[in-house]
């Protein structure tokens, strides 16, 4: 029903937002003569953002179409390399590039927003390695007949993506992937599949939720599993291919990621607002760029939503060893070949520091120069992985350790 009321709230909205998008237009075009008035541009100023407060944010594009490397633009051909139900394999082709570098698979978070806030962290890849990434497909649009999707599952897809892409593989998880993905490469270790990683890249996830505890792992661990249940899972409306799926809403998971920082979110539209009128366009955009991404949200399936919750956040099955999928028991002892490198920011208040560090303790037989760990300080979450401490100081870290192990 919550579902329903949203999508009856947002037919509500659309006109107000097209509406106060003409009237920005209206106060701004250089062809009309409202933009002349002497309160043109803050009442242009107000129009977009209300139009931006209101509008819907579609999924938005990857925008790599090329990359200069050795002093030539390399073109850029995004194109999917292998389909599941309920996620994309996307490959970034290089076109006329003869050199053969390190395969790196990028496993983004399947955690509300879409792979593309990993853009950053492709981009800055792209220009030494040959690199695939996970795009998760909005749980509304995945049709009842694919059947559930369990944390176990996605388990299972890394996997299988490992086995696609063959030998001499390199694995970055940014965030929530971390747990199934230390899991998969531990499962595979134990079978001795021959397409285990070569290197792990373990960036600001939730190994050990024990360590250094944030305020999503306090709200995870301070309501029972059933409250998660009964509140926070809805069924996608009839207009959605998806209709009936059980799912954790993507606006739900918004709402949620404004509270946690709402003074931050107000000042920034409000500094959005003095850009627009202040003329200052480079601001302005930096804003929108900023917004069209981490406004734009899919719905989880509700099984892998709460599996995490309980799995991840409740029992801390992985730290604990008690995790089982489908009759194994994931052992990160297991691996002994893969070379693991973890990083964390000093300032992360979603994965707290020694989170990710956890994984070098339960990797217990790696040799110990096999494993590697950095603290970025001064970086936040989303710091460890875009922006400027992630392609200046991070990054470079990073190409060493994948060309290291090569």
């Amino acid at each position: 029903m919550l579902y329903d009321i949203h999508e009856l709230q947002r037919s509500f909205l659309a006109p107000l937002a097209a509406f106060s998008g003409s009237s920005a237009q209206l106060f701004t075009h250089p062809y009309s003569p409202w933009a002349y008035t002497p309160v043109s541009k803050q009442l242009a100023a107000g129009y977009e953002l209300l139009h931006r407060l209101g509008k819907e944010y579609e999924k938005p594009q990857w925008d790599i179409h090329s990359i200069e490397k050795d002093g030539k633009t390399i073109e850029i051909q995004t194109r999917v390399a292998h389909s599941l139900p309920f996620c994309n394999l996307v490959h970034f082709e290089r076109k006329n590039l003869t050199t053969k570098e390190p395969t790196v698979l990028i496993v983004a978070p399947l955690s509300g927003h879409h792979a593309t806030l990993l853009r950053d962290t492709v981009r800055s890849m792209l220009i030494d390695h040959n690199v695939y990434i996970t795009d998760w497909i909005d749980a509304r649009m995945v049709p009842l007949s694919a059947g559930p999707f369990h944390l176990n599952d996605y388990v299972r897809y890394v996997e299988q993506f490992l086995e696609f892409l063959g030998k001499d593989v390199h694995v970055v998880a940014v965030c929530q992937p971390t747990v199934p993905v230390l899991a998969a490469v531990s499962l595979m270790s134990a079978r001795q599949n021959p397409y285990i990683p070569k290197s792990l890249v373990l960036m600001g996830g939730p190994i050990d939720t024990r360590e250094s505890p944030t305020q999503v792992n306090r709200l995870a661990t301070t309501k029972p599993y059933s409250w998660f249940e009964n509140n926070l899972i809805h069924r996608v409306p009839a207009r959605y291919p998806g209709s009936g799926r059980r799912v954790y809403p993507g606006f739900l998971q918004y709402i949620g990621f404004v509270a946690m920082n709402p003074d931050r979110h107000m000042s920034s539209h409000y500094e959005f607002y003095n850009h627009l009128v202040k003329g200052q366009d480079d601001n302005a955009e930096a804003h929108r760029r900023f917004y069209d991404e981490y406004n734009a949200v899919l719905d989880m399936p509700a099984e892998f939503y709460l599996d995490t919750i309980k799995i991840v956040f409740q029992e801390h099955a992985l730290p604990k060893g008690t995790w089982e999928i489908d009759g194994e028991l994931v052992n990160p002892a297991a691996i002994t070949k893969t070379a693991l490198f973890t990083i964390e920011g000093e300032l992360d208040d979603i994965s707290g520091l020694n989170q990710t560090r956890a994984a070098h303790h339960l990797c217990a037989n790696l040799a110990e120069d096999k494993k590697q760990h950095h603290i970025a300080l001064g970086s936040g979450h989303y710091g460890i992985f875009s922006g400027r401490r992630w392609r200046n100081q991070i990054y470079p870290l990073v190409k060493d350790f994948i060309y290291q192990h090569a």
